[in-house]
């Protein structure tokens, strides 16, 4: 089994490099999903209140066999509890659901900038979250570096992790080196663009070249980028060939090239204007 990279938060976590999301995993799936992923060799799994997948995520680490304490778990708070009093109760439920005494990660889901709760408040929520013990680190997900400043200015604990959307059409360099400047881990959400990415004519011909899958090169680019990445497949199969990335390399050229496939291209949401909020 091959051993995933970590990288040292600012606060001293260590988090895989590789990890399993259940984005769009229906909750009847997410046993049986993160389950193989673990049985794999999966030691970090990405979730959220908003994917409502948590409690079964917690059963399925309960019932791996494995400790809990080795397994890496990230969730994120739902759009409509940005303010203080809910923050604080939705991380409690959050808990709950998951089963878990001690969560590794808890970030921010979106900023919101549009709705009439302050980001600034609700990152104050993560700070006593995180003051309390519960959480071992506090992270945002979707913030631009306009948002963190503000943060920077008006709060004393910086993000040990922004969570954004990174693929070849979208290399989100900008944001990706304000993270760095300012020691803040960048986790890539959609790492192949909803699969848009993998009949690209540029990734096929590099992983023909290799004896690799398209996920496989593309994947591969954002681990020598240096970001966190977690793809997602309920097929045992790509399980396992997503997680295969530790025993080849990309060379410049290639890197290079994938790079260069950038085109400023979303396939989520903008950041900026983002405004929903669950009912």
């Amino acid at each position: 089994m091959a051993t995933v990279p970590t990288i040292r938060l600012n606060n001293g976590v260590e988090i895989p490099q590789l990890g399993f999301g259940v984005y769009q995993v229906e909750p009847e799936n997410t046993v049986e999903a993160v389950r193989t992923a673990l049985e794999v060799g999966y030691r970090h799994i990405d979730t959220a209140e908003m994917y409502g997948n948590e409690k079964e995520v917690g059963q399925a680490i309960r019932e791996s066999g494995i400790d809990p304490s080795e397994v890496f778990v990230t969730s994120k708070l739902n759009n409509g509890f940005h303010r203080r009093d809910d923050a604080l109760r939705a991380f409690d439920q959050t808990m709950t659901d998951l089963g878990l005494e001690q969560l590794d990660l808890f970030l921010i889901h979106w900023p919101l900038p549009t709705i009439d709760v302050d980001y600034v408040e609700t990152w104050k929520a993560m700070e006593e979250i995180y003051a309390g013990g519960r959480c071992r680190a506090i992270g945002v997900s979707n913030f631009n570096p306009h948002h963190l400043r503000r943060l920077f200015s008006e709060t004393d604990v910086r993000p040990a992790v922004n969570q954004i959307e990174v693929h070849p059409y979208l290399a989100n360099d900008e944001v990706r080196a304000f993270d760095a400047d300012h020691e803040i881990v960048t986790e890539a959400w959609s790492p192949i663009a909803q699969g848009k990415v993998l009949d690209d004519p540029a990734i096929t011909a590099i992983a023909e070249t290799l004896g690799r899958t398209p996920a496989q090169v593309v994947l591969r680019w954002h681990v020598q980028r240096g970001d966190v990445v977690f793809p997602k497949s309920v097929t045992r199969k790509r399980v396992e060939e997503n997680f295969a990335l530790f025993d080849f390399e990309l060379d410049e050229g290639q890197m290079a090239t994938i790079s260069g496939l950038d085109r400023g291209e979303r396939t989520g949401p903008d950041p900026d204007t983002f405004d929903y909020v669950p009912r």
